[in-house]
């Protein structure tokens, strides 16, 4: 297992099989007054289903903080490497029949 130390002193435990990582190229999300819910699943071409690989469950103040870190993160990204492109022909998957996908 793996362990990191952030800056801001918390040990980070990372197990080998976490440390791998799951390739997803779909986000669905969803939300009670609670809490946001992230699954994040894989769809592959000719196929009418997405296998989900990860659930991530937050309240909607880390579901805030997680958002304006990948802002945050995605523009010192664009700053660095470029600007990332988002085709606009390719649609939006909407399994659900909601807004907020991604």
């Amino acid at each position: 297992m793996n362990e990191v130390k952030k800056a801001t002193g918390i040990e980070i435990q990372l197990d080998e099989q976490i440390a791998q990582g799951n390739y997803c190229n779909l986000a669905i999300i969803a939300h009670s007054t609670s809490e946001f819910i992230l699954d994040f699943a894989t769809m592959l071409p000719g196929l009418p289903k997405a296998r989900v690989k990860s659930r991530v469950v937050l309240t909607p103040e880390h579901a805030k903080r997680l958002l304006l870190s990948l802002q945050e993160n995605i523009t010192r990204y664009e700053s660095n490497i470029g600007k990332i492109n988002i085709p606009t022909k390719q649609p939006m998957i909407d399994p659900f029949g909601s807004k907020g996908n991604a």
